[in-house]
């Protein structure tokens, strides 16, 4: 007769096993014996119809009744409570933007939550840990110091004259974020942020998950959901990511490739910049930059630029534009409300007469916030990156040479990574394929700049129940992007669990260019 186990050890037994065996397609559990308690959440009115609250969590969830950090929430509740399914949780990307933040700016946007979306949630949003009003990482002694090191930190560099200032300063904000934050480094990686998550679904009383992540904020979704398989109600991944490739690279590729490199931003922004063209065609007098052939005065301007920086008239007196900085501003299409303003700047750098050989200080982006301290924090924590800068001046040239003007931008456009040197042993980096409870649905435009489609169709094929829904529009997921069809489409699935029928296609409400 074979010896039998006692009950107890053979539940031991088959867990271990579950866990060590655990293959796609088996649902999965990621509850762990020291699951920490639920916040306490005591809402109070913060103006306009908003509700505030703030929510403590474990610093180390490895030392879950140890130290915590407080994380700052917002909540636009649903109108009508007997209509309520739950709470929707939004997180709008990043890393680093502030979730109050945002909430507060576009939680009434019609074509990202309509009306009748609003009705059936209390749409929630939070500071993640790291980031604004929650426990933040903090690299400056003060404010002014902050913005004086951002207002001149180098511009991106276009051409090799200007990578080494430029790494310079990129290692200086490493350093300093390592000498000053604190201990929160080691503990920023989005897969705390979704413990924290899981944490706050359960503090509101919702027995799974129904969440909206925009940009990075799929980044997140895709590690909640294989973290918490089973505690998923619907997601949806909105401008969406390349999961293997942002966290470590496919074939172990992240120490070798930079990031935005191996996800294919360059050809990312270059089409879209093709479909601004396109676009400032169609919209003729209403696009500052339509008259001629705006491709060709596109090939001139730049080519001036190389030759010297131009000078226009702004605003608040003459502008000086060097070849870098018209680079960088040209390839900022997220947000189509921009495009009419990077239109009318191409048109007076087109016309103007002459170039300076003089720059005038580089002014960069005033920062009232810590968001570029947070997206550091978070990013290089999160994702393999090479260490080495000259493999970053090689690809900035490599990739310069495949994708013409922006090919740079993939190669350095995450450069304090290369020096960073706090590690979160928690981060996540796999597996992406655990069985989920619910099927997530993957909106994505046919021209995103900074989340490409090819780049969000392999992030839906590494997960295990994934659907794609293509919106042919242009710009940054559709937050930046208004289609109250794709928003139709969204809505249907976070309220009902439906998908769009076969063959279903949405576009943008209107022409960028084109107001009223």
């Amino acid at each position: 007769m074979p010896t039998l186990l006692p009950r107890r050890a053979r539940r031991l037994v088959i867990a271990v096993l579950a866990t060590a065996l655990a293959l796609p397609g088996v649902p999965a559990t990621a509850a762990t014996p020291r699951e920490p308690a639920a916040p306490q959440l005591t809402w109070s009115d913060c103006q306009d119809g908003f509700q505030c609250s703030t929510a403590p969590v474990p610093l180390d969830y490895d030392q879950p009744t140890g130290a915590q950090v407080q994380l700052a929430l917002i909540k636009l509740p649903a109108p009508d409570p007997a209509k309520r399914i739950g709470t929707l949780f939004v997180n709008f990307g990043g890393p680093g933007a502030s979730g109050l933040q945002r909430l507060r700016e576009r939680g009434k946007w019609p074509w990202l939550f309509s009306a009748e979306l609003r009705s059936r949630f209390d749409v929630v949003s939070w500071d993640p840990r790291g980031i604004g009003n929650s426990t933040a990482v903090r690299c400056f002694d003060t404010e002014a110091g902050q913005q004086a090191f951002f207002g001149a930190f180098p511009e991106m560099p276009g051409d090799p004259s200007g990578e080494a200032p430029f790494y310079a300063a990129s290692k200086d904000l490493a350093d300093r974020c390592g000498q000053k934050a604190g201990n929160i480094l080691q503990h920023v990686s989005t897969a705390n942020t979704a413990r924290d998550l899981d944490l706050l679904r359960r503090a509101v009383g919702d027995q799974k998950l129904t969440y909206h992540g925009i940009s990075y904020g799929t980044f997140l979704g895709a590690v909640y959901a294989n973290l918490f398989p089973d505690r998923i109600r619907a997601m949806v991944f909105d401008g969406s990511m390349d999961f293997v490739g942002s966290a470590t690279g496919h074939d172990g590729t992240g120490p070798t490739v930079p990031l935005d490199t191996r996800q294919d931003v360059p050809r990312g922004i270059a089409d879209t910049f093709d479909q601004f063209l396109k676009q400032c065609t169609a919209a003729g007098p209403d696009c500052a930059f339509s008259s001629g052939d705006p491709k060709a005065k596109w090939t001139a301007i730049t080519a001036r630029a190389k030759q010297g920086p131009i000078t226009v008239q702004g605003a608040d007196g003459p502008e000086t534009w060097t070849y870098s900085g018209i680079i960088n501003t040209a390839g900022d299409l997220s947000d189509l409300r921009g495009w009419p303003d990077i239109a009318d700047l191409l048109q007076r750098l087109y016309n103007a007469k002459n170039t300076v050989a003089r720059l005038s200080a580089a002014t960069g982006e005033q920062y009232t916030s810590n968001r570029t301290e947070a997206f550091n924090a978070i990013q290089c924590t999160d994702s393999d990156v090479p260490a080495d800068p000259a493999i970053y001046s090689r690809y900035a040239a490599s990739e310069d040479q495949r994708v013409p003007y922006f090919g740079r931008i993939g190669a350095l456009d995450m450069m304090s990574c290369a020096y960073w040197k706090a590690k979160d042993t928690d981060r996540y980096t796999g597996p992406w394929n655990r069985w989920t409870s619910a099927p997530i649905l993957v909106i994505n435009n046919r021209y995103d700049p900074s989340t490409p489609l090819h780049g969000a169709q392999d992030g839906a094929a590494e997960l295990a129940r994934a659907k794609v829904f293509v919106t042919d529009g242009f710009g940054h997921s559709s937050m930046y992007a208004p289609s109250t069809c794709t928003e139709q489409v969204k809505r249907n699935y976070l309220i009902a669990g439906t998908f769009p029928a076969a063959g279903k296609t949405c576009g943008l409400d209107a022409n960028p260019f084109v107001t009223g």
